[in-house]
């Protein structure tokens, strides 16, 4: 159980107003979730953001290179800026939900909860700003496009928004929260340290020399060297890399061959490889291409080994991953609280932010009542369903976490 500790600049009556927001915050996420846009440029998202946020005294900005939305709250007094950040992308998928707003564009959908936290961080930017008088520096918002692949928090990073001279300096703090379909509706779990992996794209291209099958000892085979480095893969995670340092390679394609009766002259593998800490992804890299290469060679092949590095380990930061939890608890009663005991081996483009700024990215349970939480389609299914009542809770900590950061000295006006 996590304690309960009172905060010293939310009010009591933050979650109740939370959820006198809800029905505007069902509106917008249900807007956007009929209209999924994938990628770095979002326009009618966008635009939906844009008009949420029209009403509020905050100073907006809008991208460059990509569709992002950067609006800045300042607070009655002086003081240190902290950032909170909403993803806004949607995926390459067929919905198959049956939900009255279900997605009107074929082969896009909300499947991972975008939606849900740009509407949850719209209803924070209006929770905070009928608190202004209570701020003692500045609330980032950064909207974001891009974060299925697109790299999109690197493109704000690149266009200034940590920089001194950005639109708000250089953040003290920051948090990201995340919606997710296999926890119970409301509960909030975050850690301190390494919370989310690593994401690296592994291809190999293995070449022989193509014959006819009947008569293998004419050519030099590549799906034999294929199999072994496969095999290879997980025997090198066993043996090269420390029990304590997890790591996950897996091959998800492999493609060789056109018909029954020939030996091709290459195979081709894909996959991911996962890591939760900086060195141990080096080694892993290093230890890759040694492995395919030598295997390949023990068969008479080559092997090409090409890498395509996607995000950095998402690391919370120690005191601000721990402060989450409490802040959860104190807000939302202890058992929606919890210590998140192990990381998850997913990756998240905010570990750019956090490589920058110290802060934590949280997971928000979603799964609809009547559910198991354990058996409840998971993020990324084409028919997941996210609890939309939980969303006053990820709103209300938004705007818990940014007045406990900036909560103004005691009689202040």
């Amino acid at each position: 159980m996590v304690p309960v500790e009172t905060m010293p600049a939310p009010p009591a009556e933050l979650l109740v107003q939370a959820r006198q927001l809800l029905p505007s915050a069902v509106r917008l996420r249900r807007r956007i979730h009929r209209n999924p846009e994938q990628g770095l440029h979002l326009p009618a998202t966008q635009a939906a953001v844009l008009q949420e946020l029209a009403d509020l005294p905050l100073r907006v900005h809008t991208g460059g290179s990509t569709s992002s939305v950067v609006a800045v709250l300042d607070g009655e007094r002086p003081g240190p800026t902290v950032l909170l950040r909403a993803d806004m992308d949607a995926l390459p998928l067929q919905e198959d939900t049956g939900l009255e707003f279900a997605s009107e564009l074929a082969g896009s959908m909300h499947a991972c909860g975008h939606d849900t936290h740009v509407a949850m961080l719209a209803s924070a930017a209006r929770l905070l700003a009928g608190h202004r008088r209570a701020l003692a520096g500045r609330v980032l918002l950064m909207f974001q496009p891009g974060e299925e692949g697109y790299h999109g928090a690197r493109h704000m990073i690149d266009e200034g928004l940590l920089d001194p001279g950005g639109p708000a300096g250089t953040p003290e703090r920051a948090l990201a929260v995340h919606i997710t379909s296999t926890l119970p509706s409301g509960l909030v779990t975050c850690r301190s340290g390494p919370i989310m992996a690593s994401s690296d794209v592994l291809r190999v291209t293995v070449t022989g020399r193509g014959g006819h099958a009947a008569m293998p000892h004419d050519a030099v085979d590549p799906v034999p060297a294929a199999a072994a480095i496969i095999g290879g893969l997980q025997t090198m995670i066993t043996r090269r890399i420390s029990v304590f340092e997890p790591v996950v390679i897996t091959v998800a394609r492999l493609v060789a061959g056109t018909t029954t009766n020939i030996i091709p002259e290459t195979a081709h593998l894909e996959g991911t490889i996962r890591t939760l800490s900086e060195t141990t992804r080096a080694t892993v890299h290093a230890e890759l291409r040694r492995m395919c290469e030598h295997t390949a060679a023990a068969h008479g092949c080559t092997a090409r080994v090409d890498l395509e590095l996607g995000y950095p380990v998402t690391v919370n930061d120690g005191a601000v991953g721990s402060r989450v939890v409490r802040l959860a608890a104190a807000l939302l009663g202890a058992e929606h609280a919890e210590l998140m005991a192990d990381p998850m081996m997913g990756a998240e483009d905010f570990s750019y932010v956090l490589q920058r700024i110290p802060g934590a990215m949280a997971f928000l349970g979603g799964c609809p009542p009547g559910l198991d939480p354990a058996r409840s389609p998971a993020n990324h299914s084409n028919r997941v369903v996210f609890h939309e009542d939980a969303m006053a809770h990820g709103a209300a900590l938004y705007a818990a976490f940014a007045m406990d950061a900036l909560a103004a000295p005691a009689g202040g006006t």
